[in-house]
């Protein structure tokens, strides 16, 4: 069965010289929704009902489409924008040879930390529950950091402390002063600390809750307002990072990535921006995670992902554990960059990672790194939430593909409120210009 050809469009994005990270082994939903592409986007309520929001306009590709086939067999498709030749792919199912244009994939995008209150009432209803791979993302600290001068303090280096000044939670402002610092467990906070400039300045926080038994079953917040006496700085540069399941359901996603990743760059540039491409599969696999360093070169990126396939894995769970660690302590990351990470994956972590799950997530919060999952088909509902946990954890926003393109499997509805129908490649285009400085 195909899968969702979500993430491949993404991943396309780049690599120079790849380098282990150290883990090496031996061995149709087809239907009206685009009815009238030039009345703008869609979006989904939560029930799955469509509507129009005067949005972009859906690519004219997806009017050429042949909807005989739902899982995508047979599909075909006239010039469409934004595309990029796949180059030496490796196309292994002949069906596949007739391959649709960039722009096609359909995603959605959700913000837990922009809709905390949603969040919320799914927790404490019980819909959802945490800690998911041993990330517990429910007792959240909302800090906005501000300058005598009334402006956002960006990239401040903020810590959740306990009441004996031990840390609990490591983050970097955003562009707008927001930060979001998380307790786990049974700890409770007492102040927030924030270094900027040479100058470091303590908060007390007031009314936060700890975890625990008796809170098990809640969502936490405690926000604050705080004027700290340095400034900030903004990054003009940026570091983008796709972390890529490549076992043997992702040759749809590998593929799609191949073809879009030149039109991605050309989009987001060069300039200021250095990408890295890594992949990971599973222990027992030709290899368990395979890193890249940065690079500003887009076409030794595209080189090194057209020589890239899907294969392997096997048992459901793949190394995700082992593909964060190595990335997020990776030693190019530039200090003064705004850092993203994308996670190409369809399938969960190993149960019993939880510990390296979360020191890998702690890292990427402490760094500043925002991890953005983009689920791809055939997820559960575990891998979901792990999506969003992460994403939550890190300032990051989850990506998930939809079944409205017609390509690949079946992709499980996420839980979460109304969202907008969109190509993938837009959506991966507008996480990394929100996020620029």
């Amino acid at each position: 069965m195909k899968k969702r050809l979500i993430c491949a469009a993404l991943i396309a994005a780049m690599v120079i010289s790849t380098s282990a990270c150290g883990q090496m082994s031996s061995t149709e939903k087809m239907d009206t929704l685009f009815a009238d592409p030039t009345n703008g986007s869609t979006y989904k309520t939560a029930d799955g009902d469509a509507g129009d929001d005067g949005g972009e306009a859906i690519p004219e590709a997806y009017t050429a489409m042949d909807r005989t086939a739902a899982d995508g067999e047979g599909l075909t498709v006239e010039p469409s924008v934004n595309t990029a030749p796949v180059g030496d792919a490796t196309i292994d199912d002949p069906t596949d040879k007739d391959l649709p244009e960039a722009g096609q994939l359909t995603a959605g995008q959700w913000s837990d930390n922009d809709n905390w209150g949603f969040f919320s009432n799914l927790v404490t209803s019980g819909t959802i529950s945490f800690p998911s791979f041993g990330i517990d993302p429910t007792n959240r600290t909302m800090i906005t950091v501000k300058g005598k001068d009334g402006s956002a303090v960006a990239n401040a280096k903020v810590r959740l402390l306990d009441k004996d000044g031990g840390q609990l939670w490591s983050a970097v402002s955003d562009k707008n002063g927001v930060a979001y610092l998380f307790a786990q467990g049974d700890k409770e906070a007492a102040s927030v600390e924030v270094e900027s400039g040479g100058k470091k300045q303590n908060f007390a926080v007031e009314g936060s809750s700890s975890g625990g038994e008796q809170n098990k079953n809640k969502a936490k917040a405690t926000e604050m307002e705080v004027t700290f006496d340095g400034s900030g700085k903004l990054y003009k540069s940026m570091d983008v990072m796709f972390i890529v399941d490549t076992t043997g359901s992702m040759s749809d996603e590998m593929l799609f990535l191949q073809s879009e990743f030149t039109a991605i760059t050309k989009e987001i540039g060069a300039a200021d921006t250095r990408y890295s491409v890594n992949f990971y599969r599973d222990e027992g696999d030709d290899y368990v995670t395979k890193c890249s360093k940065f690079t500003s070169n887009v076409s030794d990126v595209q080189a090194m992902l057209n020589k890239e396939s899907a294969d392997g894995g096997g048992d459901w769970p793949e190394a995700v554990a082992e593909a964060l660690t190595d990335t997020m302590n990776a030693d190019d990351w530039k200090d003064e960059s705004v850092k993203l990470a994308f996670l190409i994956y369809d399938a969960p972590p190993h149960d019993e990672k939880e510990a390296e799950l979360l020191k890998a997530v702690e890292t990427a919060a402490a760094k500043g790194i925002r991890l953005i999952p983009v689920v791809a088909s055939d997820n559960d509902r575990d891998t979901e939430l792990f999506g969003r946990a992460i994403a939550i954890a890190t300032g990051g926003t989850y990506v998930f593909l939809t079944d409205d393109s017609g390509i690949g499997n079946s992709h499980e509805e996420p839980i979460i409120g109304s969202y907008e129908v969109r190509p993938l490649y837009n959506i991966i285009i507008d996480v990394i210009n929100s996020y620029k400085q």
